[in-house]
């Protein structure tokens, strides 16, 4: 691969949470330049950053910029991890599994499989992640998340969601919206029966919210939350009864 950031070992603060059954919270990256990894560093309220290649070129040495600077601006306090979206499984599983190495490689602390539609998938993105896998390894410190998006995504979920070393199934709002045809109620279904499928699976379940919708969404029994801005990490944090920074 490219030359990108790579670290001796990921950050395991989000494979620590999970393990603890404590919620996690992440947020979108912003542009993919230095500017904005610098600016994240003060978002100290976050457990992860979410750092998108799923469309566009696979910029590696992009995002190892965007990790540099954070990593510079944040000094002895800490960057936050990285989890990086790649494009979906069903594009190419040879390309998916070499992604995923180089991505490791390069220092990320977790992968984002999008668009997963069956237990086939879902075992492509756990045996991608390897032996670092948690929980396939109760030690492990890279994580696997599964979204899903698509219609045939919710039939297979209950699938999905029990193949053995899944660490997280999120539930796709905005894709699921497309999926159903703008149907709130049946996009709201959908949501619902990932949850219902994480919580018979005993796999952390998760989903996208803001300031309105997140102490909601976390009293539902989602436990992996990404927002857009900083205000839905304080609100999230405060309904969840998090103090703890660093």
């Amino acid at each position: 691969m490219e030359d990108a950031t790579r670290v001796e070992s990921p950050d395991a603060r989000i494979v620590a949470l999970l393990r603890d059954g404590q919620p996690v919270f992440g947020i979108f990256s912003g542009d993919h330049t230095p500017e904005s990894g610098a600016a994240m560093a003060e978002v100290r309220e976050t457990d992860f950053v979410f750092y998108s290649l799923e469309s566009g070129p696979f910029d590696l040495p992009a995002m190892g910029a965007y990790a540099d600077a954070m990593t510079e601006a944040a000094g002895d306090r800490g960057a936050r991890p990285l989890m990086l979206r790649i494009p979906p499984i069903r594009d190419g599983e040879g390309e998916a599994r070499s992604r995923t190495a180089d991505a490791l490689a390069a220092g990320v602390a977790g992968i984002v499989f999008p668009h997963v539609e069956s237990a086939t998938d879902a075992a492509v993105a756990v045996s991608a992640i390897g032996a670092s896998g948690w929980p396939t390894r109760p030690d492990g410190a890279h994580v696997n998340m599964l979204i899903v998006e698509d219609r045939i995504g919710v039939e297979n979920v209950g699938a999905i969601a029990g193949t053995e070393g899944v660490s997280v199934v999120f539930a796709g709002p905005g894709d699921l919206r497309r999926a159903y045809d703008g149907d709130m109620e049946a996009v709201e279904a959908a949501i619902q029966t990932v949850l219902a499928a994480c919580t018979e699976a005993d796999v952390p379940c998760g989903i996208t919210a803001g300031v309105d919708d997140i102490a909601e969404r976390l009293g539902q029994g989602f436990r992996v939350i990404i927002v857009t801005q900083p205000e839905a990490l304080s609100a999230g944090r405060a309904a969840a009864g998090r103090t703890d920074l660093d």
